[in-house]
């Protein structure tokens, strides 16, 4: 990473800022109803949208401490490339895990399960949901452990259903709502008391 790049980290990070805000927003909004489908899965989803946030927050320090370095050292940049590679390395692994693996996990399986479940989206499109999770926690394990490498061709295929799957629910809910009598079920269905279980 050299310094003339510097700007495009800028705003790459602001972006991912503004992932963060949404992928959080987007687990508070939907935990209300989801929970009367099954409220430790919802938590779950929850638990899982915030998980990666920290990982793509975490990412975000090491790009920025590279651009920080490069405006405050006043060293030659070329002095500076093990230490940029390294903290870029650090972004590449945050990005598998928390955008991959966590993803996978929360919206994928969680979210697909919750939605198949409570049939407020149509369920093939829901247990796309789960075979895109499956997938890309399948596919981004096999990077971590050296099976195939990051960014290759069977990664890439095996993030394609959960890709799909995301784009696909927000046009839906954009287009459709969630349907009327799987709501209406739910809502009219009392949220199960855990108060009992705590000592």
């Amino acid at each position: 990473m050299h310094s003339g790049n510097d700007t495009q980290v800028l705003l790459g990070a602001l972006l991912e800022m503004l992932l963060i805000v949404a992928n959080i927003g987007t687990a508070l909004v939907l935990f209300p109803i989801l929970k009367r489908q099954d409220e430790p899965l919802a938590l779950g989803y929850v638990a899982a949208r915030i998980i990666e946030s920290v990982f793509i927050a975490f990412g975000i320090v090491s790009v920025l401490t590279v651009v920080t370095m490069h405006q405050t050292t006043g060293v030659h940049p070329s002095s500076m490339v093990p230490i940029d590679g390294a903290l870029v390395a650090v972004h590449d692994w945050t990005f598998l895990l928390g955008p991959g693996f966590v993803v996978g996990i929360g919206n994928g399986l969680i979210l697909g399960t919750l939605m198949y479940r409570s049939a407020l989206v149509p369920r093939r499109l829901a247990l796309l949901g789960i075979v895109g999770g499956s997938l890309i926690v399948l596919s981004d394990a096999s990077v971590l452990l050296g099976v195939f490498d990051k960014g290759s061709a069977p990664q890439g295929i095996a993030t394609a259903p959960e890709f799909v799957w995301e784009l696909s629910l927000g046009v839906y809910l954009m287009t459709r709502g969630f349907r009327p009598v799987a709501l209406e079920r739910l809502w009219s269905t009392p949220v199960p008391d855990y108060s009992s279980l705590t000592p």
